[in-house]
């Protein structure tokens, strides 16, 4: 598992869960089902019956089983991982469709009602999802009803941003969702396609880059609020490197980190789903997934909003 990304996938109920329990051990020297030298059977003393032999008064003979029934034994499917109770790939999709159904009805709550009341949603929806992704991320067992509050108040938060955003410049979150969409698949055809792992080189240089991203964020956060930088991007279009605002090449480092970030995640899910990790954590799997795609969002439709207001 690619240790170190999304913490949600680094959490050890879902790390645990993806590592295959230890094979029982023999005593040395022993091998399976044979009995110590010179004992009898644990249990058992000398001189008692043994187990499968005939007892005064018992027919120990099995009872036959006619051709039909064994052959409807041999004729039935072997048990698959859905029916052993085990996470599949289908239930990690199904389940982030319905995350992703929960954040679209979010957005549309804040996109239909008025400014006024839209504004304070989304600041309720920033806090609110804040809140409860700490609580789903370092929570023991999954929660299906809390990561889909969490998945319907990101949404209250990304309809509010896309209000505001949209309405400055138009047509930028259309073209953001498109981005989201279009990052989302070119990732994951990579990723299947195995030209793009994390690898523990690439997990250092991603691990340094999103310390430095975080650093920056706080910086440029500090600033806003202080007043010191009156843009409303902070330095992200206060600052120019060759005519260009700061935001265009921070704004790109982010999307490439969150695109990686979808790598380990998928690799996170890969290593759940092969080790027979328990079907309750395909819930962690989509909330994982959500939060990734949440950032990925508002990376891109920050970074177009930048290009647009330097027009």
């Amino acid at each position: 598992m690619a240790l170190g990304g999304n913490p949600i996938f680094n959490g050890k109920s879902f790390r645990g869960a993806t590592q295959a329990p230890p094979a029982p051990q023999a005593p040395y020297g022993q091998g399976y089902g044979q009995n110590t030298y010179g004992q009898a059977p644990y249990g058992q003393g000398y001189g008692q019956t043994q187990y499968g032999q005939a007892q005064a008064g018992w027919n120990p003979a099995p009872q036959a089983m006619s051709n039909d029934q064994l052959q409807d034994i041999y004729s039935r499917p072997a048990a698959g991982p859905a029916d052993a109770g085990r996470m599949t790939f289908d239930d990690v999709i199904m389940k982030t469709a319905a995350c992703l159904f929960a954040v679209i009805a979010g957005a549309a709550v804040t996109l239909a009602v008025a400014q006024g009341l839209a504004s304070m949603l989304m600041i309720v929806g920033a806090l609110g999802g804040f809140v409860l992704a700490l609580v789903n991320t370092f929570k023991k067992q999954p929660s299906p009803v809390l990561i889909l509050a969490y998945a319907a108040l990101e949404g209250l938060f990304l309809g509010g941003l896309t209000r505001i955003l949209d309405g400055m410049f138009p047509g930028v979150g259309l073209q953001a969702v498109i981005g989201t969409l279009s990052v989302f698949a070119v990732t994951l055809v990579l990723f299947k396609s195995g030209k793009v792992r994390a690898t523990p080189k690439a997990m250092r240089f991603f691990m340094i880059a999103i310390i430095g991203y975080a650093v920056f964020g706080l910086i440029n956060m500090v600033m806003m609020w202080t007043g010191a930088v009156q843009s409303p991007f902070g330095l992200r279009s206060s600052v120019e490197i060759f005519g260009i605002p700061l935001g265009v090449f921070i704004g790109l480092l982010a999307i490439g980190l969150a695109a990686f970030s979808l790598i380990m995640d998928f690799t996170s899910i890969e290593a759940g789903v092969r080790s027979g990790a328990p079907q309750r954590f395909s819930w962690t799997a989509a909330f994982g997934l959500t939060v990734t795609l949440v950032w990925l969002y508002v990376e891109i439709i920050r970074l177009l909003a930048i290009l647009r207001g330097d027009d």
